[in-house]
């Protein structure tokens, strides 16, 4: 592992020095005496407590807020093993997929403000020329894809049928085509992708994309002349009181001051698409994944009290700092069609909306159950918002157990017992002490 320390040793001892004072000042501010075990809340405690002990994640951190009110907040394990740092509630953790909603979010205000329309054409907002290989054409149905489609993942891309454009092959692949260095830059990824044929027809099936929310990150670009990340800090984050989420950087030696380290569960590695040692084998979270240029799918590092700061926000159609009532009902509509309703037109169960998972709960409208969760390697993420009010998150900085199974859904059924089965809820608010 020495060949990958590539910073001087007066930088490493700057560095150094600087992580260990922010980490020494979090742990006297927010150290487990203060927001440790609370007798109404005993019962998160002894999950967190027995499943640390059963599936043995090297650290995590778990949040739970109550109509609004921050009532749970501790951190479990180690942020790092090696040197015994342990996680605090305020740690930073790579929160992946979970970065949608915010994406989202951000295109629902720009809406509002009638900066954007959710049956605009994303391509001629981005204005991209294609990459076209000798002898292939531009898929026409391009043309028809929507702002929409890219928030429910109904725009004509599947991963699963054709190259993931946003993983570290595809940058590989991009590179070679473009004739051009790695790393990559986002923009390079579309208009590669934009010379393959598309999967099926814009609106007419659902299929995961990552690349549709790339997509959006650079509509969000384009319209408002702002760096993704900038826009989405002013006009969505901070109205909400949340100061540090930031976007992540792939290597270790870039970490953000109070981020964890992350543990691939298989110790795996793979060709680094990033850092020193491109072409190089080396571990997975480490330069591998392709963490700065997810940014608007999956590049977002956040505590699991801040995930709670967003997600309590978004809980009160009639109280949210950034978005109307109106917009949120939209945001959490079913998609149309086929796609997100029955044949007798009633909406599915369960479907993706703009940004999140949703329940309706049936006989009361207006009234949902919403949730993300975010994977890679080193890192599984859970946030839930339940219409009782309900909401958690919960952050590890491993991926998943000796059977294979994330984290995160290791947890998600577990988080709902003690939510069913406390009565009595603390009358604490501990958004007033993070």
């Amino acid at each position: 592992m020495n060949r990958l320390r590539t910073t001087t040793r007066r930088q490493f001892l700057a560095t150094a020095t600087v992580g260990s004072a922010l980490w020494l000042w979090q742990q006297r501010s927010f150290g487990q005496v203060k927001t440790g075990p609370r007798p109404k809340l005993v019962a998160y405690d002894e999950l967190m407590t027995e499943f640390m002990r059963e599936h043995k994640p090297p650290g995590a951190s778990l949040a739970v807020a109550y109509h609004g009110r921050l009532v749970y907040a501790r951190g479990f394990g180690h942020a790092d093993l090696e040197k015994q740092q342990p996680v605090l509630p305020v740690s930073l953790f790579r929160i992946a997929s979970i970065s949608k909603p915010f994406t989202s979010a951000a295109v629902m205000h720009l809406v509002e403000k009638g900066r954007l329309k959710l049956d605009d054409r994303v391509f001629e907002i981005l204005k991209l020329e294609p990459f076209l290989e000798r002898g292939a054409r531009m898929d026409p149905r391009l043309h028809e894809i929507q702002v929409r489609h890219c928030l429910q993942h109904t725009a004509g891309w599947d991963r699963d049928k054709s190259l993931d454009p946003m993983g570290a092959e595809a940058a590989e692949t991009v590179a070679r085509a473009f004739r051009v260095r790695l790393p990559i830059h986002p923009r390079q990824i579309i208009r590669y992708t934009m010379g393959k044929p598309l999967d099926f027809a814009p609106g007419t099936a659902y299929a995961y994309s990552n690349f549709g929310y790339c997509v959006l990150g650079r509509v969000i670009e384009a319209v408002t002349n702002k760096p993704y990340h900038e826009f989405v800090s002013r006009q969505i984050f901070a109205p909400m009181g949340i100061r540090r989420m930031q976007l992540g950087k792939n290597l270790l030696r870039d970490r953000a001051p109070g981020e964890v380290k992350y543990y691939d569960s298989g110790r795996r590695t793979g060709r680094a698409i990033s850092g020193p040692f491109i072409g190089k084998e080396v571990p997975l979270p480490y330069g591998v994944e392709c963490i700065e240029t997810m940014d608007a799918n999956g590049g977002w590092i956040a505590s699991a009290v801040d995930l709670l700061r967003f997600a309590v926000a978004m809980d009160d159609p009639t109280k949210c700092p950034i978005l109307n009532e109106a917009s949120i009902q939209t945001m959490l509509a079913p998609p149309p069609g086929a796609v997100g309703h029955l044949a007798n037109g009633r909406p599915k169960e369960v479907y993706y909306a703009c940004g999140w998972d949703v329940r309706p709960i049936a006989g009361q409208a207006g009234r949902y159950t919403k949730w993300h969760g975010g994977g890679l390697a080193g890192s599984s993420t859970l946030l839930v918002c339940r219409a009782d009010g309900i909401n958690w998150a919960a952050l590890f900085n491993s991926d998943a157990g000796k059977d294979g199974k994330a984290f995160a859904e290791l947890i998600d059924p577990l988080l709902h017992r003690p939510a069913d089965e406390i009565k009595d809820w603390t009358d604490v608010d501990l958004f007033q002490t993070f």
